[in-house]
C-alpha cells in the first residue's frame, strides 16, 4: 500500500477529473456505466472494463484519503 501513499493527491484529483469524467459530452462513461449497473444492463465485457477503468482513479483517491486520515488519527492519538 506504500505506492498509494507515494502518489501525490493532486495527481489523483487530476486523474479523477480527466479520466473519471471523460468523455464530458454527452455523458461521462462512469455515470453511464453506473446507471447501466443499477438498471441491470451492464453485461458486455467492454462495459465492465470501462466501469473499472474510469472508476479506478476514484477508488485510488478513496484509498489514499482513508490511509491519510488513519495515519493522522494514529499520530494524534
Amino acid at each position: 500500500m506504500k505506492f498509494i501513499d507515494d502518489i501525490p493527491l493532486s495527481i489523483l484529483l487530476l486523474l479523477c477529473v480527466l479520466l473519471g469524467l471523460a468523455p464530458f459530452v454527452p455523458e461521462p462513461h462512469l455515470v453511464e456505466k453506473i446507471r447501466m449497473l443499477s438498471q441491470g444492463q451492464l453485461s458486455k465485457p467492454l462495459d465492465i472494463f470501462d466501469l473499472f477503468y474510469h472508476g479506478a482513479p476514484f477508488i485510488l483517491l478513496g484509498l489514499k484519503l482513508y490511509r491519510t486520515l488513519k495515519r493522522r488519527e494514529i499520530n494524534d492519538g
